[in-house]
C-alpha cells in the first residue's frame, strides 16, 4: 500500500481506520494506539503522514497525545480543557498552541543577522506557550535534509526554515509542502509552490537603498554579492537595484559589479577564502576607477569592501561610498557604523512562529508576507568626491 492507490489521501484512510478501531473498541479506553513510526512503517507512507492522521483523531478528541510517551485513547466525559495536551484547535481566531513544538533550521545566526529572528522567535513562542528547537545547517543541503527528517522524528507540530542557499529547495522541503505539513519558509520563498514565507521586502529595500546614493550622486555604483543561484533574497535585491536605475533613467553598468563572491557563505568561510575575495575585490577597483560607491548584499561583505578600499590607500566616505543590508548595533561596542537598510528581524520572527502555530490550527495565512526595511545612515556614505561626477 502507498500513498497514492487510492483518490482519498492516505492520512484520512489511517484516520478512518484507527476511529473504526476506537470505535467498535478494538483500541479501549486509556490504550495506546499505534505511534507515527508503528502506522508509517504499517501503512507504507511517510511520517508526515501518519503524523496528520494522528493530528485529526486528537483534533477529533478521539486521542490523547502525550510527548515522549504516546498517543492514547481518550476518555470522552473528560472535560475539554483537559485535552489541551491533544492538539486539538480551538477553532477561534486566537492562536491555541498549547504544548506545541516548533524546529527552526537556519542556516547560520550572528550579530549582523539571525540573532533578532530568534528573539522574536523565542518570545513569540513563549507568549503562545509553544517550544522551539533550534538546529543550523550552515548553508549545506545535505545537513538541511537531515536537519528536517531529525526534527520530523523528534515529532515536531510544525517547521520554520531558512533554506540553505543552492540552486533548489531540497527534496524534504517539497514533501513537507505537498504534504501540506505545517510550515513558514524565513527570508526567501519558494517559485511556484505555495508554502507560506515571511520576508523582508528585499526589492523594495534596494530600490531605497540606490535611490539614496543617486542622491548623493552616485552613478557609478558596484553592487557586490555572491551568485545568486536562484535564491529569491539575493534575486530581488538585485531586480530593486536594476528598478531604481532604471527609474532615474540611468544605465546598469554590469561591468562594474562583483557577483561571484563566496567567502561570507557558511560552507566557505575560512581564511584563504577571505584572502581570494579581497584579492577580487581589489583588483576589481583598481580595473574601475570610476566606482565611486558599493553596495554590499549583506554586512560581511561590507566588511570586505571596506578592507578593500582601504589596502588602496582610499578613503570611506570621500573616495568610496559604502551601503549594505543589516549592521550590528554600535550603541555599546562602538563599531564602525554602515549605511544600511535595517530589516525587521524580530517582527519577522514573531510573525513566522504565529503564522507556523496558525497553520497548525488550520487557519488561513497570507502566502507571502512582505516586511519593510529602513535606511540607517552611518559614517560609510558621503557624496561623490569633486571631479569624479560624471
Amino acid at each position: 500500500m502507498n500513498e497514492t492507490t487510492s483518490s482519498k489521501p492516505m492520512y484520512e484512510k489511517i484516520f478512518d481506520e484507527v476511529k473504526e478501531s476506537i470505535v467498535t473498541q478494538g483500541y479501549k479506553l486509556g490504550e495506546r494506539v499505534p505511534s507515527e513510526k508503528e502506522l508509517a512503517e504499517t501503512y507504507k507512507v511517510s511520517r508526515i503522514t501518519s503524523k496528520k492522521a494522528l493530528e485529526m483523531l486528537a483534533a477529533e478528541r478521539l486521542i490523547v497525545r502525550k510527548p515522549g510517551r504516546g498517543s492514547f485513547v481518550a476518555d470522552p466525559s473528560e472535560d475539554s480543557h483537559d485535552q489541551e495536551s491533544t492538539g486539538s484547535t480551538a477553532g477561534s481566531s486566537t492562536i491555541n498552541s498549547k504544548e506545541k513544538t516548533i524546529g527552526l533550521i537556519i542556516t547560520d545566526f550572528g550579530n549582523s543577522y539571525g540573532t533578532g529572528l530568534i528573539y522574536g522567535m523565542e518570545q513569540a513562542s513563549r507568549d503562545n506557550d509553544s517550544f522551539l528547537v533550534l538546529r543550523r545547517t550552515f548553508g549545506i543541503p545535505e545537513n538541511e535534509e537531515e536537519s528536517i527528517q531529525k526534527l520530523l522524528n523528534l515529532g515536531v507540530d510544525g517547521l520554520i526554515i531558512l533554506p540553505a542557499q543552492g540552486e533548489y529547495f531540497n527534496a524534504e522541503i517539497l514533501k513537507l509542502v505537498i504534504a501540506r505539513f505545517p510550515l513558514v519558509l524565513v527570508d526567501r520563498h519558494l517559485k511556484g509552490v505555495a508554502a507560506a514565507s515571511i520576508s523582508s521586502d528585499n526589492m523594495k529595500a534596494a530600490l531605497e537603498g540606490t535611490e539614496y546614493l543617486f542622491d548623493l550622486g552616485h552613478t557609478h555604483i558596484s553592487f557586490l554579492s555572491p551568485p545568486p543561484v536562484d535564491t529569491t533574497a539575493v534575486e530581488d535585491r538585485i531586480e530593486g537595484f536594476i528598478q531604481a536605475h532604471a527609474q532615474r533613467g540611468i544605465m546598469v553598468d554590469k561591468g562594474l559589479w562583483v557577483s561571484d563572491l563566496t567567502s561570507t557563505l557558511p560552507k566557505f568561510f575560512n581564511p584563504d577564502n577571505i584572502e581570494h575575495d579581497l584579492e577580487r575585490l581589489v583588483s576589481h577597483l583598481k580595473s574601475h576607477p570610476s566606482i565611486t560607491a558599493l553596495f554590499a548584499i549583506e554586512y560581511n561583505i561590507a566588511l570586505l569592501a571596506k578592507t578593500a578600499v582601504e589596502r588602496l590607500g582610499l578613503r570611506i566616505p570621500e573616495d568610496i561610498s559604502i551601503i549594505c543590508f543589516d549592521s550590528p548595533p554600535t550603541d555599546l561596542g562602538g563599531g564602525y557604523s554602515f549605511t544600511h537598510m535595517r530589516q525587521n528581524e524580530e517582527e519577522m520572527g514573531r510573525i513566522a512562529v504565529e503564522n507556523v502555530l496558525n497553520i497548525m490550527n488550520g487557519q488561513p495565512v497570507p502566502n507571502k508576507v512582505l516586511l519593510d526595511a529602513h535606511l540607517v545612515l552611518g559614517h560609510s556614505t558621503g557624496p561623490v568626491a569633486p571631479g569624479k561626477s560624471l
